[in-house]
């Protein structure tokens, strides 16, 4: 039991079996990057998995071209022993960039919590990441719907999105800025609503594999993708705020109850100013809510096409037990132990220097 053995003499027909069990695209070009060994053994994706942007139904207007977008964001960490890494990692910590890539394999530099654009494809300097200087680690996805469809859409998301995954298998889950909650399988010629009782969806995330929906009274629910039903998974939360976030974080279920200084006239909830949040917790074995003072070294993300959680102490720029989010007042973070604001200048995460710097960002 204590004797090594030399990876690199694995029998070659294991190679397939592991690379195969990668489920996203920068871990599959990791393993690639290995050697040659692994390199042959798995190619990058199957040839009809999913490649953004997808072009789907427009539910108003069938005739009008609409476009599904894909944006993933990663923790970028310094590797062991990696030099001249400025000016991206000044310390030991990790950085959040959020990344959106189209099909001619142009980047867009996204801030994770606002999507601003923060260094766009197309600019003289060109964007590569050596992974011999970082670790590059995936995160989540984020989806956004392009061109006549936006201006109806609050959110959604799309699953599954593997290498592995043929794109018929695919679904996506929308809710519209009135609260309906869409679902379209791939190649579908229309949106199909579901519950067309209740139309006060607030959220949608997938989790465990699953879609999830919250309502505006914190009920959450999933979705069976085959019978288009919706099957109660939580006890109403009963929750006073104006909107429900859901998010997942180590493992567990959240909801994050955002209160509005007055019920939002306008149709961008980031429009109006944020009084406080509160965070409540689903206890699964018992079916109750529990209510969350203290995140520990957790901080909540919640961004503008997805909410995610990450562990404040690897990152820069992140404080502990904080909610980061866009409002009135552009990138904010609440402090859930003292309910105090702090403004964020730019990102959190994204020092300004990193714009007109590119030592880090080249083509190869």
């Amino acid at each position: 039991m204590d004797d090594k053995v030399d990876w690199s003499e694995l029998p070659i027909d294991l190679w397939p079996k592991i690379g195969k069990s990668m489920e996203n695209h920068m871990d599959v070009v990791r393993f690639r990057s290995v050697c040659e060994s692994c390199r042959s053994s798995i190619p990058l994706s199957l040839p009809n998995s999913p490649s953004f942007p997808i072009q789907i139904p427009q539910p108003l207007n069938q005739s009008i071209d609409t476009f599904l977008s894909q944006a993933t964001v990663f923790l970028i960490e310094p590797s062991l022993g990696a030099s001249n890494l400025e000016p991206l990692a000044p310390s030991s910590k990790g950085w959040l960039i959020k990344v959106q890539e189209s099909k001619n394999q142009s980047f867009t530099l996204l801030s994770p919590i606002s999507d601003k654009i923060l260094y766009p494809h197309g600019t003289s300097s060109p964007m590569l990441w050596n992974l011999l200087d970082y670790r590059v680690i995936e995160l989540c996805k984020s989806y956004t719907i392009h061109r006549q469809l936006s201006a109806f859409v609050s959110k959604v998301v799309f699953f599954p999105n593997s290498p592995w995954v043929d794109v018929e298998d695919s679904v996506a889950c929308c809710i519209f800025l009135e609260g309906k909650l869409g679902i379209m399988k791939h190649g579908d010629e229309k949106w199909s609503l579901l519950d067309d009782e209740n139309f006060f969806y607030d959220d949608v995330i997938v989790f465990k594999s699953q879609f999830y929906v919250t309502d505006k009274w914190g009920t959450i629910s999933w979705v069976d993708t085959s019978s288009l039903k919706l099957v109660q998974f939580s006890p109403p939360l009963c929750g006073f705020g104006n909107k429900k976030h859901l998010v997942e974080s180590c493992g567990s279920l959240y909801v994050v109850d955002r209160f509005y200084e007055k019920p939002p006239r306008r149709r961008n909830y980031g429009d109006v100013a944020v009084v406080c949040f509160k965070v409540y917790k689903l206890d699964e074995e018992w079916g109750t809510w529990v209510d969350v003072k203290n995140l520990g070294d957790r901080a909540f993300v919640l961004g503008k096409s997805c909410s995610f959680s990450v562990s404040a102490k690897d990152i820069t720029g992140y404080q502990e037990n904080c909610i980061y989010f866009t409002d009135i007042f552009n990138v904010r973070a609440y402090n859930l132990e003292d309910r105090s604001f702090v403004a964020i200048d730019f990102d959190p995460c994204v020092d300004k220097s990193l714009c007109s710097h590119s030592s880090w960002l080249r083509i190869g």
